[in-house]
């Protein structure tokens, strides 16, 4: 019995795999309109895909070209082919603005860009093209079930990049002591925290620049030191501000405490 049930199987998987490569082969373009409906309603994508690449220019026009390019764009990004998704969905927006599924084709196209974006270290182009897209649709489509989903991705892209724009302001700081330019990680903290106001990362990129700022002074020519000391004062006092139990705390005294005996150094010789 259970050789008869393989046995039948095997039939039937060959008998639909030969009736495939004869629609796949023939000019019938209404049998494969039938058959890719019917893989794509049973999930088999890239094989409905095949079918429908052949089709959509035959199509074009007819009262069916709206169901098959909704079938054939979200095929290629069920079968994780974003870049050919992205592109195929925005042409069915464009084509049918008025369809009921205009809006989930419209965020499946920004989502695809979105899937397209990079781990954070890697160029992020890709990113700020997601973020562009998803915004747009966020834009255009307020109302949409897809809204709040569409509003995360934003808050995920965007995090991203601030982890990526802090990690560039870091590394300023780090290769500072061989270059000795920690001008150059204040700036680049400045810029950062211009960009990004709101950002998690406030505490630390405070302490940074105070950091930065203190190793100016305390490695500073005399001549410089007094000017230097008292810009880090105004750092420490920043950082003070907005985190006054920071969890930086016993280092940023440590660095104050010798501030200000440079500073009552430069008092006495003055």
């Amino acid at each position: 019995m259970k050789k008869l049930i393989s046995l039948l199987v095997l039939c039937v998987f060959f008998s639909s795999c030969s009736e495939y490569q004869r629609v796949l082969k023939e000019e019938d373009v209404a049998a494969k309109f039938k058959m890719g409906t019917e893989l794509y309603d049973a999930g088999k994508y890239e094989k409905a895909n095949r079918l429908f690449l052949q089709i959509v220019p035959k199509y074009r026009g007819k009262p069916q070209a709206e169901k098959l390019m909704y079938m054939h764009s979200k095929a290629f990004y069920l079968t994780k082919d974003y870049f050919s998704a992205n592109y195929r969905m925005e042409r069915f927006v464009e084509a049918y603005p008025k369809s009921e599924r205009v809006d989930e084709i419209a965020f499946l196209a920004a989502k695809s860009y979105y899937k397209l974006s990079p781990i954070y270290p890697k160029d992020q182009t890709e990113t700020v093209e997601g973020l562009e897209k998803l915004q747009e649709f966020i834009n255009r489509y307020p109302e949409s079930q897809y809204f709040a989903e569409a509003n995360a991705l934003v808050q995920e892209l965007d995090g991203k990049l601030e982890k990526k724009a802090y990690e560039i302001a870091l590394q300023y700081h780090r290769t500072a002591p061989f270059h000795r330019d920690y001008n150059s990680a204040i700036t680049a903290f400045d810029n950062f925290l211009e960009k990004f106001p709101g950002t998690k990362y406030k505490e630390d990129v405070l302490y940074y620049k105070f950091d930065s700022a203190y190793q100016l002074a305390i490695n500073s020519v005399p001549w410089k030191q007094a000017e230097r000391t008292e810009k880090a004062f105004v750092f420490y006092k920043n950082l003070k501000r907005f985190f006054p139990d920071t969890k930086y705390l016993e280092q940023t005294e440590s660095m104050h405490s010798e501030l200000l005996d440079i500073k009552n150094n430069l008092t006495t010789k003055s």
